[in-house]
């Protein structure tokens, strides 16, 4: 059923009424996205194709204005005073001035949400240019299929983070590439961490040892020891106890150096609308993809610790853009609020020209973490990767991708192919409830994530 605003507004267009039809699942091409901005002169609202990265630059070069996205609360008072779940690119409804990209011109059709969140509706070109004789036209969407990430050739990155040190900091790149990014050493605690895994028949005492001479790190292992997250029968009184008892030494070992990697670059103070935090993220990638490797047959397998070492890692890049590119990160926050449609990835990928998974699987394979760990974190969000590792990705996109469809916010939807489920002998009922069940415990997850900050 039409939104009762949105039906009024079709039945006085000219004054004649307008006859959208209703979707279907064949109606792929020419979706539409409207986004409200704003800045000193007031708002604005942009219609574009869903398939474009809305180009914030190039709409306030050719406005001669500074618009920013309008926070979520202004937007959500907006649908509530036209009794809308979402606003459609219709501009009367809002009575905003209105800039359309050029491209809008070239459909057929065109397909948008009818306000309820529930259908989508159809309207022909020249019906649509009905709603639109008092807006604007410009150039300020790019098709995301002109920004070409690059998912397949991983050599390739290094020469890429070269070019974009060398553009955006003035840098002739001579050096050795981890001395030219201004990174901090790997951390004393990781080293010590990471020479221990190599080490055949390591002891329980050992890893304790470590732990302990990290007096943060320690107390915090205890922390999570004794949190309701893993309900211990008993107080836990010393590091040994929470390895040995509660924890176990692969997830110590790994929570350990996903910590001691978080703590060597400070979080950004700036970031994009509706990021949760990036320990949260953490906590729910690590627990997520070790739930699902914990479902796959024994035999097939990765390694549990280095998917969740994964997992707690997998938004290292965020902390590493904003360490080496910081107004460029800043740059990169604004776009991602105005493009929530479309992955991190296409904005990264147009501002500095290479994403946040290239750059922190450059800086781990440097620091000499596990292959498997470099590999997972590069290729988390394709789903179509194939080669040494696979599974590592893998389990890192489902993740996302369930997380996701649950309501957590780690980016926009992301399709789930059967092979993928197939690739890992993975039933999906019975990931679903188990991940419902993961969803639960978000106070949980909170309170874990709460300890990783401190």
């Amino acid at each position: 059923m039409i939104a009762a605003s949105l039906e009024q507004t079709f039945n006085k267009v000219d004054g004649q009424p307008l006859q959208p039809r209703k979707a279907t699942a064949a109606d792929v091409a020419g979706r539409l996205r409207m986004l409200v901005l704003r800045d000193s002169q007031g708002l604005l609202q942009v219609i574009h194709c869903q398939d474009q990265l809305l180009d914030l630059d190039r709409l306030n070069r050719t406005l001669g204005r500074q618009l920013l996205t309008l926070p979520r609360k202004e937007r959500v008072r907006l649908q509530q005073r036209q009794q809308l779940a979402s606003l459609p690119p219709v501009p009367a409804l809002t009575s905003l001035a209105t800039v359309v990209d050029n491209r809008v011109k070239t459909l057929d059709e065109v397909v948008f949400c009818d306000g309820s969140g529930e259908a989508e509706l159809v309207l022909t070109q020249a019906d649509y240019q009905r709603l639109l004789v008092k807006a604007q036209w410009v150039d300020c969407g790019i098709p995301v299929t002109e920004i070409l990430i690059n998912q397949t050739a991983p050599e390739q990155d290094e020469s890429q983070l070269q070019q974009a040190l060398e553009r955006f900091t003035g840098l002739r790149i001579q050096q050795r590439l981890d001395d030219t990014l201004d990174i901090p050493p790997l951390p004393e605690t990781a080293q010590r961490i990471l020479h221990l895994r190599m080490t055949p028949n390591a002891e329980v005492g050992e890893l304790a040892d470590i732990v302990e001479s990290d007096p943060s790190l320690a107390a915090q292992v205890v922390s999570w020891a004794s949190s309701s997250f893993y309900a211990s029968q008993s107080p836990v009184n010393s590091i040994y106890d929470a390895i040995m008892r509660v924890l176990g030494f692969d997830l110590v070992m790994n929570l350990s150096m996903g910590l001691a990697l978080g703590r060597s670059l400070k979080q950004p103070k700036e970031a994009p609308e509706g990021f949760i935090g990036y320990w949260k993220q953490s906590i729910w990638m690590a627990q997520a993809a070790g739930a699902l490797v914990a479902m796959m047959p024994r035999r097939q397998r990765p390694e549990f610790g280095l998917v969740y070492l994964g997992g707690l890692l997998h938004n290292f890049g965020y902390l590493v853009l904003a360490h080496v590119f910081p107004p460029h990160f800043s740059l990169v926050c604004r776009y991602s609020d105005a493009n929530q449609h479309l992955d991190s990835d296409y904005s990264e990928q147009h501002l500095i020209g290479l994403t946040r998974e290239q750059i922190a699987s450059e800086l781990m394979y440097l620091w000499q973490l596990p292959p498997q760990v470099v590999s997972a974190i590069r290729q988390q969000k394709y789903a179509g990767f194939r080669g040494e590792h696979q599974a590592y990705a893998h389990l890192l996109y489902l993740a996302r991708a369930l997380l996701i469809e649950r309501g957590i916010t780690l980016g926009p939807p992301m399709a789930v192919p059967d092979e993928l489920y197939q690739s890992l002998s993975l039933n999906p009922d019975k990931v679903a409830k188990e991940m419902d069940l993961l969803v639960a415990q978000t106070q949980n997850v909170n309170v874990m994530a709460g300890m990783m900050n401190h």
